[in-house]
């Protein structure tokens, strides 16, 4: 992956806000979390995944269930598309990388999006140090 820049088709923006503001209105508010398929090329989403959030704290944590992961990476790859990185949301707070975020960053190469219930996104590519913010594009 080499753009700097992140192309989101509107129903995967859309699923994920979805699925962010559901996470949000749960009692206590839970991040959500899930993966991006797509073409990793090209770093387009076409398609959001929700992952069953199995952190011990999910009103301030994720962690993706890890049988779900790999079941929908594999379903995505036989269909012809990579798995391009990840999405969680942030129910209570700004949709930038937290220090949790960044201690359990574990691929580099993909794409983590961050999202708020509100609608406001922002996408970040791990390169096995730091994050590196990526502009949006929704198609």
């Amino acid at each position: 992956m080499t753009s700097s820049r992140l192309s989101i088709e509107r129903d995967a923006q859309d699923s994920v806000l979805s699925h962010a503001r559901k996470g949000a209105a749960s009692d206590p508010p839970a991040e959500v979390c899930g993966v991006l398929a797509g073409d990793s090329d090209a770093r387009t989403v076409t398609a959001a995944h929700p992952v069953s959030n199995v952190a011990d704290e999910p009103r301030v944590a994720y962690e993706l269930d890890p049988e779900e992961t790999v079941s929908i990476i594999e379903a995505v790859e036989s269909a012809g598309d990579d798995a391009v990185g990840f999405y969680h949301s942030h129910p209570e707070s700004a949709p930038v990388p937290s220090a949790t975020d960044r201690e359990q960053a574990s691929w580099p190469g993909y794409v983590y999006l961050i999202c708020s219930p509100d609608g406001r996104m922002t996408a970040h590519e791990w390169t096995g140090n730091e994050f590196s913010e990526l502009a949006i594009a929704v198609e």
